[in-house]
């Protein structure tokens, strides 16, 4: 339960963390009314505030995204992980039942539509950390 709380507040902090010796420079800077619609709706949308957004936004030239989206995308592969366990489980307990009834089970279909689903999901995700 611990390391799953921490994965959590890993993946939903807004602030960045800490650093040893604190941040020494301060950067102030001024924009538009639509400008700053623009940056509260950008900053929304990844769950982190404006100057997390903008720190990130402009160290990610170098690197083509932000930690956040990394972030996400990784939480997105738990996810499938967790899904992907599920499913499997599935797929054992129809093995199961059809190895001792003979019988080919009616959710062998459904559970095999979502063990493709959940294959096309993870290259979906794969591909957008791989651009």
């Amino acid at each position: 339960m611990a390391d799953s709380e921490s994965r959590r507040a890993l993946f939903s902090r807004r602030r960045r963390a800490n650093v040893e010796g604190g941040r020494q420079h301060f950067h102030k800077v001024r924009v538009s009314p639509e400008e700053e619609g623009t940056l509260k709706r950008l900053a929304l949308e990844q769950n982190v505030t404006i100057p997390r957004f903008l720190v990130e936004a402009a160290l990610s030239v170098e690197q083509g995204e932000t930690p956040t989206e990394r972030k996400q995308a990784i939480a997105e592969l738990f996810k499938l992980h967790r899904l992907l366990a599920a499913i499997s489980n599935n797929v054992n307990q129809i093995a199961r039942a059809t190895n001792a009834t003979g019988e080919v089970q009616d959710e062998m279909r459904a559970t095999l539509d979502a063990a493709r689903r959940t294959a096309a999901r993870i290259d979906t995700t794969i591909d957008e950390m791989s651009r």
